[in-house]
């Protein structure tokens, strides 16, 4: 159970990776990165985020590429939130893949 800091604090990641991702795939043609969720640990340290990625075929290699430039992301973080949070915390980035598995599952209700 997160508490209200928790969730507070997920959110506010939350906008801010998404407006960072939106910012650096416009010059990707046809590549759309969102962020469906973050979670934080209790201790305000490390931060789970999951992209959805469209087309999904992409999805793994923008990923990837994502936690090699891990470190420039949480840099840009830090400079949008440094009023709001004392220390940013380390973010790991994970596959959102919940629109594919509702799309296979829809495929398997129509049979």
């Amino acid at each position: 159970m997160e508490t209200t800091r928790q969730q507070k604090i997920s959110r506010l990641i939350q906008k801010e990776l998404g407006d960072i991702f939106q910012r650096q795939t416009q010059t990707m043609r046809g590549v759309l990165v969102s962020v469906s969720r973050v979670r934080i640990s209790p201790d305000m340290s490390v931060c789970r985020a999951y992209l959805s990625v469209f087309p999904s075929e992409k999805a793994q290699e923008i990923v990837e590429n994502i936690n090699a430039n891990a470190a420039a992301v949480r840099f840009e973080l830090g400079k949008r939130v440094r009023h709001q949070l004392r220390i940013i915390p380390e973010i790991k980035y994970f596959i959102d893949d919940s629109l594919d598995y509702i799309d296979h599952i829809d495929e398997l209700l129509k049979k």
